[in-house]
Parts: structure tokens; C-alpha cells; sequence
């Protein structure tokens, strides 16, 4: 809905971009409204904009007086995907009462994990595009919240990829939803602190496998595999992992999904002491700069579904212009051949590494 800009609010999610008197954006759509870009706006004399009816802590926004009482086009897609958006961040705000009831000393309910997930993962098996802007929504103060969700949905994506049936899938996705669930039996002060952990702070981080599998380890309704991978999702293929330092002939496939989607998410999103980076960049470090780490059919079956570009998708580039996907290789699925919107020049992102994509526009 479109909105007076004096009456947005931090934690308003934009569905528009906010263009100013320049050629890129000032600000792009899906972002999470600051007290910076409040005052971006108004030194743009930027007087209208458009945002979603539900801020990124999942209550409502309502202003006093819409300019608009028509739904825009991106209002009208989440709700043909079942309101994915509305449904993902009120399913955050459950999530976040249990990690609470966790950290004063409740166990683990496996019945209330499956109300949260079930849905959004059945909402993202029919459109996965949804998992791709995840992160977006993901901010430093609610990380800890939106990230077992965002885990759980792409492990059980990458699981149905692989072609697991569908126990199996559901299993990894609540194995992904609760492999952070530890976390609650980490000091406060370690989780919030905005600065470089300390070494001894860093070495508890690494003790929550083990305590989330401490917390998992009686319910019956999770599978041996499930609780493994659950212990095990940071081991790596090459050995350097924890809690154990495994070699990889010891790694279950369930716990292999798990680290791949884990660190996705990680990288992309905006933590307390480290900003995001770029899906598609990502993706590429973890092919490429972290190979022999991670599990490459994992890695391959994230990459089909995030990097899912079809010829005529409108895209924008990490220096901010806009183009279409002319052609894509398998090799190379993160580096199409792209037209450039104002030039209409062709640009062959596989030959500019300086270069990524950073959002899928349609």
C-alpha cells in the first residue's frame, strides 16, 4: 500500500523501489525501513512510498490514512503464494517465543516446531522463489530467530531436490529448524555483542551442536539420523569442523544439507557483528573459494533453486543497474548472459567477476 513517507515506521518493509532525481535506486524494494533511510527519504523530498501491510516483526502496519486503498502488484503475488510473506514473519514471532521458553529452562515441544514450519515449507515447495528473499527480512536484533526458519525451509528444499522422499524431507527440515536451538543456553551477552567475539566467547558458540542435541536427544518423534545431523551440522567435508572435527565418511547426508543451508543463510544475512553479502556471491564462495568443504550435490541442489533464472528475468547488478537474462549455462547459473536495460549493450557476467547479480527483479 502506498503511505505519506512521514508516516513510515522503522521496521516497514518497502515493495517498491525509491527512486530520486538519479538512475539507480536510492533505496530498493524489500528493504527493512531504518532511521536512515527515514531521513534518506525525507532529504530526497521523496513524498509517497509503497510498503507491505505487515512490518518485519510481523504486526500489522496501519497508518492513519493510506494515499491508496488498491493493492499494488507485489501485495496481489504474496497472496497467490498463500501470503507467504505475512505468514513467514508471524511464524518468526512464534519461533522467538519458544527460543524464550528455551532459554528460561522449557524442552523442546516437536508438536509446536511442526505448526511453525509445516506450513511455510508447503508454501515454498509450491513457489521456492519465496526461500530466495529470506534473508532480506532478516534483521542484526532478530537474526537468531529468523535464521532456524530460513535453515529448516531450504534444508527441506535441498532434501526434496536430492530427491528424498517425503519423511525423510520433513525430517531434515526440523533438524534444520532446531540445530541452533543450543543457542538458548548461551549467555545473552555472547548472543547481542556487536563487536569480535573473544576466543573463549567464540569457543562456547561452538558448544551449541551439542547442547541442541542435549535438548533433542528424548524426543521420540525425531528420527536417530535427525538428531545426528542436529549435532552434526557444522562438521565439514574436509575435517575442519566442530563440535568433533569428523571426516566426511562419518557425515550423514542429512547433516551435509544442513551445513549448506546454514551457511547460506548465515552469509546472506545481516548479523550483529558481520553485514550480509550477495545470494548469488555467496553461492559462489561456496562452490568455489570453500570447495571440498561442503557436500557438491548439497551445494548444487541450493544453487538450482536459488539461481532458478530464466531467459527475459529482469535482474539488478551489485553496481545497480538493471538488465534480462539473455542466456544460461549449466556451468555457470550465477553468471548469465545479461542485456542492460539503458545501453541494451550485452554484458557476459561469467567474463566480469567484479560483477554479480544482486536481485531478481521478476
Amino acid at each position: 500500500m502506498k503511505i505519506k513517507t512521514q508516516e513510515a515506521e522503522e521496521g516497514c518493509i518497502l515493495n517498491q523501489d525509491i527512486w530520486g532525481m538519479t538512475s539507480l535506486p536510492i533505496i530498493p524494494k524489500k528493504t527493512v525501513i531504518q532511521e536512515i533511510h527515514i531521513k534518506v527519504l525525507h532529504s530526497f523530498n521523496i513524498e509517497e512510498i509503497s510498503v507491505e501491510r505487515i512490518k518485519a516483526d510481523g504486526t500489522p502496519f496501519s497508518p492513519v490514512q493510506a494515499v491508496e486503498d488498491e493493492e499494488d502488484r507485489t501485495a496481489k503475488t504474496l497472496r497467490q503464494n498463500g501470503d507467504f510473506l505475512n505468514l513467514y514473519l508471524n511464524k518468526v514471532q512464534e519461533f522467538k517465543g519458544e527460543f524464550q521458553n528455551w532459554q528460561s529452562g522449557m524442552s523442546v515441544s516437536i508438536s509446536k516446531i511442526r505448526s511453525i514450519i509445516l506450513p511455510l515449507l508447503e508454501l515454498v515447495e509450491e513457489n521456492p522463489s519465496n526461500v530466495a528473499h529470506l534473508h532480506q527480512y532478516t534483521s542484526k536484533k532478530d537474526y537468531i530467530y529468523h535464521h532456524p526458519l530460513a535453515t529448516g525451509l531450504m534444508s527441506g528444499l535441498i532434501a526434496k531436490r536430492l530427491g528424498m522422499d517425503n519423511g525423510k524431507k520433513i525430517q531434515v527440515t526440523l533438524a534444520g529448524v532446531l540445530a541452533d536451538c543450543g543457542m538458548a543456553k548461551i549467555p545473552a551477552s555472547i548472543l547481542t555483542k556487536e563487536t569480535a567475539l573473544s576466543e573463549s566467547q567464540f569457543k562456547e558458540i561452538k558448544m551449541h551442536p551439542v547442547y541442541s542435541y542435549k535438548m533433542v536427544k528424548d524426543i521420540n518423534l525425531l528420527k536417530p539420523e535427525t538428531k545426528l545431523a542436529i549435532f552434526q551440522h557444522h562438521e565439514r567435508m574436509d575435517d575442519s569442523g566442530y563440535p568433533t572435527g569428523e571426516n566426511k565418511e562419518k557425515i550423514h547426508q542429512f547433516s551435509k544439507i544442513i551445513a549448506v543451508a546454514d551457511v547460506f543463510h548465515a552469509m546472506t544475512s545481516e548479523r550483529v557483528y558481520r553485514s550480509r553479502q550477495l545470494p548469488f556471491q555467496v553461492l559462489e564462495q561456496i562452490k568455489e573459494d570453500h570447495f571440498g568443504k561442503y557436500d557438491i550435490q548439497a551445494v548444487q541442489a541450493l544453487m538450482d533453486i536459488i539461481s532458478d533464472l530464466t531467459i527475459g528475468t529482469e535482474i539488478r547488478l551489485s553496481n545497480g543497474e538493471a538488465g534480462e537474462v539473455m542466456f544460461i549455462t549449466r556451468e555457470n547459473p550465477t553468471r548469465p548472459l545479461i542485456q542492460m536495460k539503458e545501453t541494451e549493450t550485452i554484458l557476459d557476467l561469467a567474463k566480469r567477476r567484479d560483477l554479480f547479480i544482486e536481485e531478481v527483479l521478476s
